[in-house]
């Protein structure tokens, strides 16, 4: 029976890195594959491609030739791994450059780029040993991809292929297919870019993530050199903003607080051709720069808001609340639930579980006697999940298979020590997209308050800059978001309160009830989703913990008495946005494979994978009110499929919107 692919690769890779003078292809044939591969022909494209496979681990497969023969020649070419070219070099840091390390491995919560953040925080625990630190009290700072999209288009970066998708043109209004050799991606006015060389057009061009409408088709046999130094930051500095335009919406009574807030003194300059509101509404003048932004807002209002003017504005209302009705009136797929809680929405691959198991050693060497229970959770697997690996690894090692060539782990007693490591101590360098996702965190952090200052994030930068090599490089191509609170003086205030564990009151307006009310809480963290910042709190008014967005809260003051000790945070790093009740209601949705992140973004508990690339999901909800803003706000990349008067509800809701537009 052939060995499993992880389980070939491993050995393999031990093979060759414990080898000095190299070993023939004939030779790894009969003690590796163990002959179970066919035909020397078939055997031949195998080694082939597994030798690609380590490229891509960050191991170089070195060639051996004897003296006056050809490569052509399998007789005579013999293969290796140097065993140092390949290793992460030691990257020594202090209480203070790791502090910084932990922030910026955070910012990526639920993206591609957050596992090879956390992946790449492994490697430098192993190599350097990671001190006890202590975070800046309660701030934590992350960073909110736009989606599937954007872990298909870094993962297109990274690997130089080009990319087809559909676009929504700006100048034009018009769908457009668009292919584009990806060079970098980045964050600009709040939205993201991706700027790459436009095939069809021939010349650069920036394509705004929330203008996609189609998903992203990688074109994995083709490949593009990008231009040298290329960095997207710089680029993107260079995209001017939007100019200031007027809107005309028309909002019914008593309703849309915050819109109300927003608008400006009406000119009827222009307006001659705008039709008189309706009863019951009233008109608002509203300044925006972006048809798109707004539109998305005002569909997510539904029949209580109507834009009026001008034109493009309407349209785009419009498409995204028709997109949002049809998709809840098409036939329901068939799925079916697994039985185990719902995963990332990235399936784990044996790629993956290679790469885990290449972190997994030296980390086990450096960290010898940790509880199984405590290594799973530093590796985001379960149990079962690891004690399949370490199965695997004791069964791997050099081709002879004496007990001294075989990685030699135990955990009888449920905690984990390796005895015999056949020199995997030192983790492999840093992959592109591990050292894009620190890097780029590091340069995301300089915005915040009180981590800036002083040197420690800039030397932390330059070490894993000399760590990470030419990989390093590769981490202008991706840019974040600025991470700076706009209400710096309100993000300092909240701050002083948590670390003093002072109660605060709050003054809050809250969208979804449309209405402002007065609170006590109990300040726990700050963390943020871009530059959007969010207190955690302990609230008396409702007894539980609550998220409250700063820009909504209108006054605040400590009350001058102290935080009561029963509240904590909720479990987890990073924060999460929402926080599970027992009274909550599960609502199952179907999302789009565009809109299937939203399944980690609320934290679904279980999740069924469509033909189609799309997901139903299970997500609790705790306003069940706000469910018809949801479905309409993310514009047919979502619908509600149970309970059923909660997908009646919203299909009517949405039915009413549209009525308003059609007259």
């Amino acid at each position: 029976m052939p060995a499993s692919r992880t389980e070939r690769l491993l050995n393999l890779l031990i093979a060759l890195l414990n080898t000095k003078y190299g070993l023939r292809r004939s030779e790894l044939r009969k003690t590796v594959y163990r002959d179970a591969y066919g035909n020397e022909a078939s055997f031949g494209r195998m080694f082939e491609r597994d030798k690609t496979d380590l490229r891509k681990f960050g191991f170089e497969v070195e060639t051996l030739t004897d003296l006056g023969w050809s490569e052509d020649d399998p007789a005579t070419t013999r293969y290796r791994i140097g065993k140092e070219s390949n290793r992460l070099p030691d990257v020594q840091l202090g209480p203070e450059e790791w502090t910084v390390l932990l922030l910026a491995s955070q910012l990526w919560e639920r993206a591609a780029l957050g596992t090879a953040a956390q992946s790449a925080l492994r490697k430098l625990q192993a190599t350097g040993g990671m001190t006890d630190v202590q975070l800046p009290a309660g701030v934590q700072p992350r960073i909110r991809p736009a989606g599937q999209t954007f872990d298909d288009l870094v993962a297109a970066i990274h690997a130089k292929h080009p990319v087809i998708f559909t676009y929504l043109a700006g100048s034009t209004g018009n769908e457009e297919q668009r292919s584009v050799e990806p060079w970098g991606l980045g964050s600009r006015f709040g939205h993201w870019y991706l700027v790459g060389y436009d095939r069809i057009r021939k010349e650069t061009r920036h394509f705004r993530l929330s203008r996609f409408t189609s998903a992203v088709s990688v074109q994995e046999r083709d490949q593009f050199t990008p231009p040298r130094d290329f960095n997207v930051r710089q680029e993107l500095e260079r995209l001017p903003e939007l100019p200031l335009r007027t809107a005309v919406v028309d909002v019914r009574a008593g309703r849309l607080l915050a819109l109300r807030r927003r608008a400006v003194a009406q000119d009827e300059a222009g307006q001659d051709s705008v039709p008189e509101p309706e009863a019951g509404s009233d008109r608002l003048i509203l300044q925006y720069r972006d048809p798109e932004v707004l539109a998305e807002e005002l569909a997510s209002y539904g029949p209580d808001a109507l834009a009026v003017a001008p034109p493009e504005l309407v349209d785009a209302a419009r498409r995204r609340l028709r997109a949002a009705a049809d998709f809840s009136a098409a036939p329901v797929p068939e799925y079916r639930f697994s039985d185990a809680a719902a995963r990332p929405v990235r399936p784990r691959t044996s790629e993956d579980q290679l790469k885990r198991m290449l972190q997994l050693v030296p980390f086990l060497v450096h960290n010898q006697g940790l509880h199984i229970q405590d290594v799973a959770d530093r590796f985001g697997i379960s149990r079962k999940e690891l004690e399949n690996d370490l199965q695997i690894l004791i069964c791997s090692g050099l081709p002879e298979g004496y007990p001294d060539d075989l990685l030699d782990i135990q955990w009888d007693d449920d905690h984990v020590y390796i005895t015999q490591d056949l020199d995997l101590t030192k983790p492999v360098r840093f992959t592109v997209e591990e050292a894009s996702a620190l890097l780029t965190g590091l340069e995301t952090l300089n915005g915040l308050p009180d981590v800036a200052e002083g040197g420690a994030l800039e030397s932390v930068t330059l070490k894993l800059l000399a760590a990470a090599g030419e990989e390093g490089l590769h981490a202008a191509s991706v840019a974040g978001p600025e991470v700076a609170p706009a209400d710096a003086a309100t993000h300092a205030l909240v701050r002083q309160a948590i670390e003093s564990r002072a109660q605060l009151n709050l003054t809050y307006f809250s969208p979804q009830r449309d209405s402002v009310s007065v609170r006590d809480v109990d300040p726990l963290r700050l963390y943020s989703l871009d530059n959007t910042w969010y207190l955690e709190a302990y609230c008396h008014s409702v007894e539980g913990l609550r998220n409250f967005r700063l820009d909504r809260i209108q006054e605040v003051h400590a009350n001058g008495r102290p935080a009561a000790p029963r509240a904590t945070p909720a479990q987890g790093v990073p924060a999460k946005l929402f926080t599970a009740r027992d009274d909550d209601t599960t609502v199952t949705v179907q999302l789009t494979r565009q809109g299937r992140g939203l399944a980690d973004d609320y934290y679904a508990e279980r999740t069924a994978e469509l033909n189609d690339g799309g997901l139903v999901a299970d997500i609790r909800f705790g306003n069940t009110d706000w469910l018809p803003m949801f479905v309409a706000q993310h514009g047919g990349f979502v619908r509600i499929l149970a309970p059923a008067e909660h997908a009646e509800a919203a299909s009517t809701w949405l039915a009413a919107a549209l009525a308003r537009y059609d007259g």
